[in-house]
């Protein structure tokens, strides 16, 4: 760690009630950070975090990132950022391109100029792999690879690495992170991710459809990119500072036939491969960067999870989606 403990680092996580913040939280809570989250609660998600209200070293800040005045509160105290918050994904992103752009981009750049104004140690943005959009079949992309966009959501996160790390100064550590899609349980539960729908409709018994079957695509397991934020954490400024890493591994590229395959090992199911989506994109991902540069390797792989996701399913554990429509995805917000 770079010349401090986690007793007294103060960590904020914005958006810390989310798919992956609600998982961070409580693995940094576990290792003695003070955490702090400040979230809007877009997806009436806020049953995420109760359980950790009353933790010694949480606090929590309702609001905005948007909001001088929220954000201010927020950060009292804090000596370390990560930014998860925004609208994460091609759906949501295209059905509220406006609130999408004020969010991913306008709302962040804000805060981005707050936390260097203030001498915020680390902070970490969390990007997306999707920003490769479409590479040819045997191209691997790594950090250095053109970026394409092909929706809004990768427009506007492409456009905030771009802000960061041209205005970034010396004494500010911004960490771009280029997330693999995520898979894995959560306390605030997402069965939109290919991994989660995939085994969510073939474990419920329902028939699955798939598009576009040979398109690749990195994935990465919650607690493996929970485990990345904090090395960045806990890295020397020096090594980090301006610096994008990709965060996944590279055994955990998988095209959608494959991601089936490894699925029907474990149940049989009604699968159906369709062509044509509107979703023309196409990456697989190397992950050589982070792991020579910060010794990062995930200790989780898409196959040996499977089962454990299937078996997740079939308990039960998951009913609230007949209650609440949208529930366990990020398809309709509640407020802006």
């Amino acid at each position: 760690m770079d010349g401090t403990t986690a007793n007294n680092r103060h960590v904020l996580v914005i958006g810390g009630a989310g798919y992956v913040g609600s998982v961070l939280v409580r693995i940094l809570l576990g290792k003695k950070y003070k955490v702090r989250v400040v979230d809007q609660f877009l997806y009436r998600n806020s049953l995420s975090l109760e359980s950790v209200f009353d933790e010694e070293n949480f606090s929590f800040v309702h609001g905005n990132m948007a909001d001088p005045a929220v954000m201010d509160r927020a950060l009292a105290g804090v000596t370390d950022v990560v930014l998860l918050a925004s609208l994460v994904g091609d759906p949501i992103s295209k059905k509220y391109p406006e609130l999408t752009r004020r969010v991913n981009l306008d709302a962040s750049q804000q805060l981005f100029q707050q936390l260097r104004d203030r001498g915020i140690g680390h902070f970490v943005f969390t990007s997306t792999c999707s920003n490769y959009g479409l590479l040819p079949q045997d191209e691997t992309a790594n950090e250095q690879t053109e970026l394409t966009p092909l929706s809004i959501y990768a427009e506007t996160k492409v456009a905030m690495e771009e802000f960061i790390l041209t205005a970034a100064e010396t004494g500010f550590a911004p960490t771009v992170l280029r997330i693999a899609t995520a898979y894995g349980l959560s306390p605030r539960m997402r069965f939109d991710l290919t991994v989660n729908e995939f085994v969510y409709n073939l474990a419920s018994g329902k028939p699955l459809e798939v598009y576009d079957k040979d398109t690749w695509r990195p994935y990465c397991h919650l607690r493996d990119i929970s485990a990345a934020i904090i090395r960045v954490l806990e890295s020397d400024q020096a090594v980090v500072a301006n610096e994008v890493f990709n965060v996944g591994s590279d055994e955990n590229n998988f095209t959608k036939a494959m991601l089936v395959d490894e699925i029907l090992k474990h149940i049989d199911g009604d699968v159906s491969f369709v062509d044509g989506s509107n979703d023309p994109r196409n990456y697989r991902v190397s992950f050589e960067k982070i792991h020579s540069t910060l010794d990062f390797s995930p200790g989780h792989s898409v196959k040996t999870y499977i089962p454990e996701l299937i078996s997740a399913v079939q308990s039960g554990l998951f009913l609230r989606e007949p209650e609440i429509p949208g529930y366990y995805g990020n398809y309709e917000i509640t407020e802006e």
